[in-house]
């Protein structure tokens, strides 16, 4: 696939990830949403069970102590008229009677046939005065409660209470149709469940489950719900947004073919025309040596420079070279003007290095290791003078064939940097793997050395790796004195930034390192005479000294 259409390709694709993207957030957001009404909905559900059963419960002992305060405490038939007309004025209680020790009825308006069935445990001691248990009975999923209170004379008054009282279904439909309501009781007795859905065997990450305590008696109301049945909630608005999504993607796509192809007619043309007419040019920065002053080389820096004289900064331009496969044209026309532009130069100082950076796809074929031979081989510009910077800011896809090319590169003399250290994908395998010579710092770190305790461990900590590894170390971005000192303080003593110069042009960049160069012979001649002076200043203490 051509340079282009793979652009095409990513552009197509960039501009539908853009515009399903909000689909995934929208998606997220109502889904949130729902599953915190449905928690809101359930517990709601849970508060009236809970609510209804706590007033259930304290009704009926009301009642009973009021009979027990009142006497009402036999089985004789004066009692029984009063037990009957309080079991009509309470619609929720069933029957009302008595239970001896043991638990079993003794008497129960409406008359039942009693059968010496036990239906409460036997009195204790230590006993409560109020007893709460279930009968078998039921009614749509809730069993009749018995209520009792001690009488302290080895009975209890005890009441029914009506299944209806606690067999209601609240909330909404939506949830209503999917979940499972349970209220129990104390040791887990349970007094009612509705609803058919099983838990048990459903990953705990699909459900929904409140639970809603009582503070009056012991009772918990549970309710449990698949997350799915959250979901009908905000189904409508999920459609609603499926069609607006589906709408903004045609719209993005539609822009981005228009914007792909648009580079294949216009622009794609125009920088075509740009690299055939040299229009790109190498800026060179100076890589100085910040003990002694010197000049150590320099990084060649792409420049577009429009016919208009216009100069356009890498950064507006690069992605796109990188991304349509031009850079491969421009670094080789960067190599080829830099060794025209500067060979005289480094041929007269066979020390200087020249930088140049290359990029991921360099590494994916040995053409670049052809590209160096035929244009430095019969240059002025040695293989020893050479260094190229890998960036870690792209991962390299064949990290094998990365590290034989480099290799190769190394066997002709060339030296390796790895660019951006610390910024990027490789880290700690691009050192191990690659084998390079040679580290640089990123100004990222350099900015805050002197304010930022953390850059200036791990600035300390990459020259102390430099240093067990045997390998250069360059700073990049260096703008302030204060870095400086505090480089030389941690080891570090070559650096390039705008404290020393800017990229600049050919010409510029030759008539720097000859004013560099007479600046550190002059230092140099500076502090020979100084030290002469010195020494002989010396000696004639000594001299003095003896006399």
């Amino acid at each position: 696939m051509s340079f282009r259409y793979l652009g095409f390709a990513k552009t197509v694709l960039i501009a539908l990830v853009l515009a399903t993207a909000p689909l995934f957030a929208i998606n997220i957001i109502l889904n949130q949403y729902a599953e915190r009404r449905a928690v809101t909905e359930m517990e709601a559900m849970g508060g009236v069970a809970v609510h209804r059963a706590e007033e259930a419960i304290s009704t009926t002992v009301s009642l009973l102590q009021r009979l027990d305060r009142d006497d009402v405490q036999t089985c004789n038939a004066s009692d029984r008229v009063i037990y009957e007309k309080q079991i009509v004025a309470h619609g929720m209680i069933d029957a009302i009677g008595l239970a001896d020790a043991l638990g079993r009825r003794m008497c129960i308006i409406p008359d039942r046939d009693l059968a010496g069935k036990i239906i409460l445990p036997p009195i204790r001691d230590d006993g409560p005065l109020v007893g709460i248990g279930m009968l078998e009975r039921s009614y749509l999923g809730a069993r009749a409660a018995v209520i009792s209170w001690d009488l302290k004379n080895e009975t209890r008054l005890f009441a029914e209470v009506t299944p209806a009282v606690i067999a209601m279904d609240p909330g909404p439909e939506y949830l209503r149709s999917y979940r499972r309501a349970e209220l129990r009781l104390g040791d887990n007795l349970l007094w009612y469940s509705v609803g058919g859905y099983n838990s048990e065997s459903s990953d705990p990450s699909d459900l929904l489950s409140v639970e809603v305590a009582s503070e009056l008696y012991p009772l918990v109301a549970t309710v449990t719900a698949p997350v799915s049945a959250a979901g009908q909630v905000v189904q409508d608005l999920k459609v609603v947004a499926v069609a607006a999504c589906a709408g903004i993607a045609i719209l993005f796509v539609a822009i981005g073919v228009w914007l792909s192809w648009r580079p294949e007619r216009e622009a794609d043309d125009e920088f075509i025309a740009a690299i055939r007419n040299g229009e790109f040019i190498p800026y060179y920065q100076p890589v100085m040596d910040i003990e002694s002053g010197r000049l150590r080389g320099c990084e060649i820096l792409m420049r577009w420079r429009r016919p208009n004289g216009m100069i356009v900064s890498p950064g507006q331009f690069m992605a796109y070279a990188e991304n349509n496969g031009h850079i491969f044209d421009m670094t080789r026309h960067m190599m080829r003007v830099s060794s025209e532009e500067i060979g005289e130069l480094y041929g007269e100082n066979p020390d200087l290095k020249l930088s140049i950076n290359l990029f991921a796809g360099h590494f994916l074929d040995r053409e670049i290791i052809s590209d160096i031979k035929s244009i430095f081989e019969k240059s002025a510009i040695s293989f020893q003078q050479i260094v190229v910077e890998v960036t870690e800011r792209h991962p390299l896809e064949d990290m094998e064939l990365a590290r034989k090319i480099i290799a190769e590169l190394q066997a002709l003399g060339v030296r390796v940097a790895l660019d951006d250290v610390g910024t990027g994908h490789g880290g700690m395998a691009y050192l191990q793997k690659l084998g390079v010579d040679i580290i640089k710092i990123d100004k990222m770190f350099i900015d805050t050395i002197g304010s930022d305790d953390n850059s200036t461990t791990i600035v300390d900590s990459m020259v102390e790796l430099a240093d067990n590894l045997g390998m250069g170390i360059i700073a990049e971005g260096v703008e302030l004195e204060e870095q400086i000192d505090r480089l030389l303080e941690l080891g570090v003593t070559a650096a390039q930034g705008y404290i020393f110069a800017a990229p600049m042009p050919a010409d510029e960049f030759i008539e720097f390192a000859e004013r560099s160069e007479e600046e550190a012979r002059e230092r140099a001649r500076i502090a020979a005479e100084a030290a002469a002076a010195e020494r002989a200043a010396n000696e004639a203490a000594m001299a003095n000294a003896a006399a």
